[in-house]
């Protein structure tokens, strides 16, 4: 549905000219009102898996467990996920590096259907001003009240532990961010020189290319090593979780 309206919008910017600038406006106006209102369809057998989107979002932190989780969809004889994404608008966001997202739920307006994964992906200012930001920690804290799983890459270990979620926990973050993070939460135990850490329900990453692995553990974690390499093998990694430093707290 999303693509017919994105299909819609490029049809009606492409055919505008000088005289029909003000009709031209007004269609698009009415396409992106439908568009926002468009919401995926998810199968209530699976897994609902939301992304936490804000302008600034990385790419690779956003896209690698977004393809990774999605791809279940694609394999027989388990329960996949539904993957989307949720943010603070339902107007376009931009990403850190210049694309543009379009969120499927307001978490500020509208109710969201139950989450039980929660993906963090770290984005611009994760660091200081998004820190501030009480509505969307709050947010983040009530979800992780019901969430099977709460994971972050890179800095997104940030919004966590701002949210209290990681007190008594083991954790990880972006490499040269772990002095930062220390310092700043200074009764955390956040580990160095690992990809990823799962303790209870959290699992924390260092982000960039290294999601991949992060989000690999998590189905591994589901469904099994079989279905983990599947998943893998379709984007062409070579994923072996004993060659992969991490910790699991049980």
């Amino acid at each position: 549905m999303k693509f017919i309206y994105s299909l819609l919008l490029c049809l009606i910017i492409c055919s505008c000219d000088d005289n029909t600038s003000t009709v031209i406006t007004e269609e698009v106006d009415v396409a992106h009102n439908a568009f926002a209102k468009a919401k995926p369809i998810l199968d209530s057998a699976r897994y609902n898996v939301a992304f936490l989107v804000m302008n600034g979002t990385y790419n690779t932190e956003l896209t690698a467990p977004f393809d990774i989780f999605q791809h279940t969809q694609y394999r027989n004889n388990i329960k996949a996920m539904n993957v989307f994404m949720v943010a603070n608008t339902l107007e376009p966001i931009r990403t850190f590096e210049g694309m543009y997202l379009l969120p499927d739920y307001d978490y500020t307006k509208e109710e969201l259907p139950k989450i039980d994964i929660l993906v963090v992906p770290s984005a611009e200012h994760h660091l200081d001003t998004d820190l501030d930001d009480t509505v969307m920690i709050d947010f983040v804290k009530k979800v992780a009240q019901d969430a099977i799983y709460v994971t972050s890459h890179c800095d997104g270990a940030f919004v966590l532990a701002q949210a209290g979620l990681l007190n008594d926990k083991v954790s990880t973050t972006f490499p040269s961010d772990i002095g930062l993070m220390r310092e700043k939460f200074p009764k955390l135990d956040i580990r160095e020189d690992v990809l990823f850490v799962h303790d209870k329900k959290y699992i924390t990453s260092v982000g960039g290319a290294k999601s991949f692995e992060a989000a690999l553990y998590l189905t591994e974690h589901l469904y099994g090593a079989e279905i983990a390499r599947s998943l893998a093998g379709g984007l062409v990694i070579d994923w072996k979780i004993e060659e992969v430093k991490h910790i699991i707290i049980e």
